[in-house]
């Protein structure tokens, strides 16, 4: 069995197709007005963003330890992202830093949902 697609509600498209595109390098498939936006990593594992129908002023969506985990070959590769998002401004608590036996990167974005990007095998 593999995991085909996972659907990540977000409060704005408009904001989170440019976020997936330019942070993960994900590409747009098709989008549905402001409410469904289809997105791929190009490695056959398809990303469907959608509106959620709550605002901003309302609970958090996702419970407080939920995440998006990303794993890279390299630590190279960690060290590299890093420096990437922060160009783009976007700020981590900390640098990457060895976790669980894996040299890993946490970052928030998006509304404040948690990213990790994790190398397991240098």
């Amino acid at each position: 069995m593999k995991l085909n697609h996972l659907n990540l509600c977000v409060y704005d498209l408009s904001e989170a197709i440019p976020f997936f595109q330019n942070v993960f390098d994900f590409q747009l498939l098709d989008q549905k007005g402001e409410f469904i936006a289809v997105m791929t990593d190009g490695h056959g594992f398809t990303l469907v963003l959608s509106k959620l129908q709550s605002d901003r002023n309302e609970a958090a969506p996702y419970p407080k330890d939920f995440h998006l985990g990303f794993y890279v070959d390299t630590r190279a590769e960690v060290d590299q992202f890093y420096q990437k998002i922060a160009a783009a401004g976007i700020a981590t608590e900390h640098e990457p830093r060895v976790l669980r036996s894996g040299y890993t990167l946490y970052f928030k974005g998006l509304d404040g949902i948690l990213f990790e990007v994790t190398c397991y095998n240098d």
